[in-house]
């Protein structure tokens, strides 16, 4: 059916004409030829009949008849290789079958035959058209004859219609002839007559003709004919003038229209008022509203062409834009105020003021229109001003007459429909126009410049700070009000709304709320709704959070006026407690205390924020309230078992998610995490993150990596979180998709190719899931999901067999320790480096390294599978295979059975160099590791006398009356440590401590616990009374002790026997405690780092490591450097023990995040885009007191200036590691590796005395409130 024959052409000739018909009027009411262009090719889309054309239909059935088969052969083919091989560069059959048929000759002869038939058929269409117009076409005679050789029937489809639509192309001559029959003084007829001609002529010859300016005089002079007829198509000439002319020539009509308008506005012949309301209906108003509805459509176009032409076209248009609104009565016009200008007709048509936010989104055009409005228009901007005032004024005298601010709310309720607009309406659009160009203008810089403003009426000027205020008032006089002034863009925030006057008049009202006084709002739940909204994107801001908090001058706040923050969370308060009365019984009470929370949780997620609301208790209101919710959802799920779920239900069930999203977002900071705990709600808090978590997953495909991710990091380091996160099915769905990535593929993905083989140790596809695993698997939560737990070690692993938690990845990635467990993987290699990077940065916490040792004997694993990675030799063991599995194993035997610091140590490379040794390092199947690995040991140096340094011991050895004995040690101590740091060591370092340690407990205003006294003694005490953690713990630090030279023989005794006093005068402290926690059923879960370190200050005298010890545990630095000190302590509180979180956590870890943020910008920055948290790498570094990060000697430094100069310096000090690592840790962020490289990385170039500086700086700023806190450890909800 290739070919057609002539009845094919008629019947496609009828149905063609048939379709035209249809879409008539769509077609002539387009404004230019592209778009109806446009209707036509997308009739589909807009035509609801367009399946039921004849044309349609008959198209389609010859489509099927001809391309029918080719698609059947071809789905046949691709049906039959199916399950064989797959499509090349294709996912679908569809996409497949559609090439291959486009390629077809059927299909190019196809298309060849219709465009041939259909190029037949519509010039046929188009010679009908034209002789039904020759044949309908009522002129003179006369006219006809002499205009039949002058002008050319132009039916291409350039023209303004492709249908039925001509131009008449003139000289020079017949143009001016027109503008002289144009003339106001020549007859009616001769004018119609001439109009009708110029009509017909294309617009661009009329514009660019040398007659245009006289022509543009009488057009303009048409417009105010008294024959609405005539003046009526002069304005169509207008309109198609701006649809088919170019920007160069449309700005002359544009200013000819605006030139007319402000003309007339100012002529005689105008006189309405805006008293006497606006009848849309009456004709003279109509066409006024159609010249101005011109104008406007003109002037949201005009900017998307205006950028490609000189820049005076543009400031002509504008230039007559504003001379046009800025039209008014002469000021001792007794009517002037009653004008109704230009402006109150610009505003019924484009009321939110879009021409103007076009206008002002370009800096080409901004710049034009703002120095305009500076130089020659600011009368604009006061009347705009003038206007908001006015309506104010207009709200507040409608409140005080009807004593009700719900009467006022219907003031402005008028029906959309209507044709009569009263003054107050036109006055209430006039003023959302003149908000909407207000707020507009203060987005910009520029803008803001153009105040203050000096209004007539009033003897002070208008600041910007004023109009916020009014802005600000009016939110809650007026019902309609729209917010987008106040926070239109965050950009201009600081200059206009962080101020205490915006503040203020944005909380007045919910100060009065507060304090019970009557008070006026205009639909209170949407207008709170809305406030909250505008307070939530002001926290949500740096710079508006600290407005909150401490007020706009943060160091002058008022004593006397709380700050922002006191207020939102009292009123927040009081409606979780429903007691606010003018909202009792409301329908959107609980939205509103949603709206207020939520600006609670903008403060609260921050450290600053969080300790500003802390004696409120903002947490166990919302706790309460949850648990309240918690049981009606209970109820309510329980009514409707049987039944469809009510509307109720389905309100209680959201507020109870609203309630546990804000509890959860306590969790974002170290105390925001312990306050959590404390509500009860942290198992159904972990599961509700996981729920939403499973179904945004589900929707987009994507884990919301920066916020849950920090969440996750904190919650990581707390015991009790991290078993709720193992409860709640979240670490199973995690593991789950980490299989998917490594070994099997997701079911749901149709592989079409195999993946690319990984060049990079950890494949791109899996880094993300490795560094949540990292954030997941710190010591707490690792002792509680594997502490007593065995490897499975099964016989045989299925393929198909996924992990389901942390042991089983450890199972089968980390200790591969069988061929079952080798062949059960599709990746082995790549999966066993991914475990054995996992394992070595897991073994960077000392803790965790102990107990994967103890447990799981991942050394004796690592070193087998080291003996068999050997070539076979006929004699003698045979050499180690290098591959990447023996080259990252050998790494981690060397980090896992070495100690020391960045220059005692040596880390063999997990890269191969180029050359002819790509692998210069060891390798060994069996301990000692080989000597190279081991820097050369540090030289004890004979220091001199100091005088510094006599003078300190002699004030210790005899303080005497001096009050102030301490203090002069702390200043004899720094300056010794800037001068001569490294004096402080071995033995000097021991006399040092060990005497100010015993002078500060001697003094019962320096001892912060008390105690009875606890006599040592080794009776009774064995060294397998020690957990095999702490055994192998003392077997690392003697090693390291030898190594450093600072023990000898036989000190492997002593250190278990101050272990084990340790552990016993301890226990004298403890409670007894009941809890489901691994970490408080016993003893301490990890090694004391702390005293072991005290150990190697005395050179291994356990009598003087523990007597030290016993003194200093009576002081309050002994909470946060000694770690085991307060495990289970009657010092805390019963709740904080049974959280099971320690107060360097709670108090020294969160002041380290509010600092880091305060001091180190960026570096904060950087571990929120990391998804990684400051608290948990400094919570590792302070639990092993820096060892493998520090060498010995700064580690000494760091312990002895804490004892010095108190607990707070240990806050200051990773605050200085932070400023130290600050570029790497900006380079290692960008590389999406941070967590990696503080965990495995040792802090190379850092000394605590480079450093002691900038601590004490920070001591001036931060201790008050630090040792104020961590002197408040022992309080009851702290």
């Amino acid at each position: 059916m290739s070919q057609f024959t002539n009845e094919d052409e008629a019947l496609l000739q009828s149905m063609l004409r048939q379709l035209l018909q249809s879409v008539k009027d769509k077609i002539t009411g387009a404004p230019s030829v592209e778009c109806a262009e446009e209707i036509l090719l997308h009739l589909e889309e807009t035509d609801e009949n367009f399946h039921n054309y004849e044309f349609v239909k008959y198209l389609r059935q010859y489509i099927n008849n001809t391309l029918g088969p080719v698609i059947e052969e071809e789905s046949e083919k691709c049906t039959s290789i199916q399950n064989q091989t797959e499509v090349s560069g294709y996912d679908t059959l569809v996409q497949h079958v559609t090439k291959k048929t486009r390629e077809s000759k059927h299909y190019r002869d196809m298309v060849h035959a219709l465009k041939n038939v259909m190029m037949v058929v519509v010039e046929s269409l188009i010679n009908k058209f034209e002789e039904d117009r020759m044949c309908n076409k009522e002129l003179d005679s006369k006219t006809k004859k002499k205009c039949q050789s002058d002008y050319y029937t132009d039916n291409c489809s350039d023209s303004d219609s492709s249908f039925n639509q001509s131009y008449t192309f003139m000289s020079q001559e017949q143009l001016q002839l027109l503008v002289e029959k144009l003339d106001p003084i020549q007859p009616k007829e001769v004018r119609q007559e001439a109009l009708q001609m110029l009509c017909l002529a294309p617009p661009s010859d009329v514009l660019n003709s040398e007659c245009w300016p006289n022509l543009r005089k009488h057009l303009m002079m048409s417009l105010s004919d008294p024959d609405a007829v005539f003046s009526e198509k002069v304005l169509r000439f207008y309109a198609k003038t701006f649809s088919s002319s170019p920007f160069n020539m449309t700005r002359e009509v544009y200013t000819s229209l605006a030139q007319h308008l402000e003309l007339y506005f100012l002529s005689g012949e105008y006189s309405l008022h805006i008293s006497s309301g606006l009848d849309v209906s009456s004709a003279d108003v109509n066409h006024i509203l159609k010249k101005v509805r011109l104008l406007n459509e003109y002037q949201k176009e005009a900017p998307s062409s205006w950028i490609r032409y000189p820049e005076k076209y543009m400031e002509e248009i504008v230039e007559s834009t504003l001379s046009l609104l800025s039209v008014k009565h002469d000021p001792n016009h007794p009517a002037s105020s009653d004008f109704l200008s230009p402006i109150y007709f610009l505003a019924l048509l484009d009321i939110k003021a879009v021409w103007f936010k076009r206008w002002t989104h370009a800096h080409y055009s901004r710049t034009v229109i703002l120095r305009l409005l500076e130089k020659k228009y600011k009368s604009l901007i006061n009347a705009a001003v003038q206007q908001c005032l006015d309506y104010f004024e207009f709200c507040k005298a409608a409140v005080s007459k009807t004593s009700r601010v719900n009467d006022f709310s219907q003031q402005h309720s008028y029906n959309e429909q209507t044709f009569f607009y009263t003054g107050s309406d036109l006055q209430y659009i006039c003023f959302v126009h003149s908000l909407c160009l207000l707020g507009r203008l203060l987005i910009y810089k520029q803008g803001r410049n153009l105040f203050p403003v000096q209004l007539k009426n009033k003897k002070d000027c208008v600041s910007l700070t004023d109009l916020l205020v009014l802005f600000t008032q009016l939110i809650y006089y007026s019902p309609s009000y729209s917010k987008e002034a106040l926070t239109a863009h965050t950009g201009c925030a600081a200059d206009c709304l962080y101020t205490d006057a915006v503040m203020d008049a944005l909380l007045d009202p919910l100060r009065s709320l507060l304090n019970g006084t009557e008070v006026y709002i205009n639909c209170p739940e949407t207008t709170l709704i809305d406030v909250a909204d505008i307070l939530a994107r002001i926290a949500a801001a740096e710079d508006g959070l600290s407005v909150l908090l401490y007020g706009g001058n943060k160091n002058s706040a008022k004593e006397n006026s709380p700050t922002a923050v006191h207020v939102i969370v009292q009123f927040t308060k009081k409606l979780l407690h429903d007691d606010i009365s003018l909202l009792s019984g409301s329908e959107l009470l609980q939205v509103v205390k949603g709206a207020f929370i939520f600006v609670c949780r903008q403060m609260y997620r921050t450290c600053e924020g969080l300790q500003m609301l802390i004696p409120y208790g903002l947490h166990e209101s919302i706790g309460e309230a949850w648990k309240k919710a918690s049981s009606l959802s209970e109820r309510a799920t329980g009514a409707d078992s049987k039944s469809s779920i009510s509307l109720d239900s389905k309100n209680v069930s959201l507020w109870e998610e609203t309630l546990l999203d804000a509890l959860l977002n306590f969790s974002a900071t170290p105390k925001g995490l312990f306050l959590l705990h404390s509500t009860e709600a942290m198992s159904d808090c972990v599961s509700f993150m996981f729920n939403s978590l499973s179904k945004k997953h589900q929707q987009t495909n994507e884990r919301e990596e920066f916020g849950n991710g920090v969440i996750v990091a904190q919650m990581a380091t707390t015991p009790a979180a991290a078993v709720a996160l193992q409860s709640s099915g979240f670490i199973k769905a995690f593991v789950a998709e980490l299989w998917a990535l490594l070994e099997c593929g997701k079911d749901d993905v149709r592989l079409t190719q195999p993946k690319s083989t990984p060049v990079d140790p950890i494949d791109q596809s899996c880094q993300k899931t490795f560094l949540y695993l990292i954030n997941l698997l710190t010591y707490p939560a690792v002792f509680e999901l594997l502490s007593k737990q065995d490897i499975p070690n099964k016989p045989m692993y299925s393929h198909r067999e996924v992990p389901t938690d942390i042991i089983s990845i450890i199972d089968r990635i980390i200790i591969l320790n069988s061929e079952a467990k080798i062949h059960s993987l599709f990746n082995y290699e790549q999966s066993h480096v991914f475990g054995l990077r996992l394992l070595n940065v897991l073994c960077c916490e000392l803790n965790t390294l102990l107990l994967l040792e103890t447990q799981y004997k991942v050394s004796e694993v690592l070193l087998t599978a080291q003996e068999e990675n050997v070539t076979e030799a006929s004699e003698g063991p045979g050499d180690f295979i290098i591959d990447s599995l023996s080259v990252e194993r050998n790494h981690v035997l060397v980090r896992i059975n070495l100690i020391g610091g960045p220059r005692e140590r040596i880390l063999p490379s997990r890269a191969l160099d180029k050359g002819s040794d790509p692998y210069p390092w060891p390798m060994f199947s069996s301990f000692p590791l080989p000597k190279c690995y081991l820097a050369e040991a540090p030289r004890k140096d004979d220091f001199g006398q100091d005088k510094d340094l006599d003078k300190l011991l002699s004030i210790l050895q005899n303080p005497g009356e001096q009050t102030e004995w301490a203090e002069i040690c702390r200043t004899q101590f720094c300056k010794i440590m800037k001068t001569r740091p490294d004096i402080i060591s071995g033995a000097i370092l021991a006399e040092l401590i060990e005497k100010f340690v015993l002078r500060l407990s001697e003094s019962q205003s320096n001892c912060y616990f008390s105690m009875g006294r606890y006599k040592a003694t080794d009776a009774g005490m064995k060294k397998e009374s020690l957990s095999s953690v702490q055994q192998l713990g003392i077997e690392m630090t003697v090693r390291y002790g030898k190594y450093l030279n600072l023990l000898k023989e036989h000190a492997e005794n002593e250190l278990c026997s101050v272990l084990m006093n340790c552990e016993q005068f301890l226990k004298q402290q403890q409670r007894t405690v009941v809890s489901s926690l691994r970490c408080l059923q016993g003893r301490y879960a990890g090694y004391d780092w702390f005293a072991s370190s005290v150990f190697l200050i005395m050179s291994g005298d356990g009598e003087k490591t523990l007597t030290f010890l016993q003194r200093f545990s009576h002081l309050l630095v002994s909470a946060f450097l000694w770690i085991p000190r307060l495990h289970m302590s009657m010092h805390l509180p019963i709740t904080t023990v049974e959280s099971g979180i320690h107060p360097v956590y709670f108090c020294s870890a969160h002041y380290i995040e509010m600092l880091l943020k305060a001091e180190l910008p960026l570096v904060f920055a950087a571990f929120h885009m990391s998804g990684f948290t400051p608290s948990q790498i400094c919570l590792q570094w302070i639990t092993q007191c820096f060892w493998n990060y520090m060498d010995w000697s700064e580690i000494c430094h760091y312990i002895a200036t804490c004892i010095f100069l108190g607990p707070d310096y240990q806050v200051y000090m990773c605050i200085s590691v932070f400023r130290h690592l600050q570029q790497d840790i900006l380079k290692h962020t960008e590389a999406q590796d941070l967590q990696v490289f503080l965990k495995e990385e040792a802090l190379h170039g850092f000394r605590v005395s480079d450093y002691l500086g900038y601590m004490e700086s920070l001591e001036l700023t931060y201790r008050p409130a630090l040792l104020k806190d961590m002197r408040n450890i022992g309080v009851q909800n702290t």
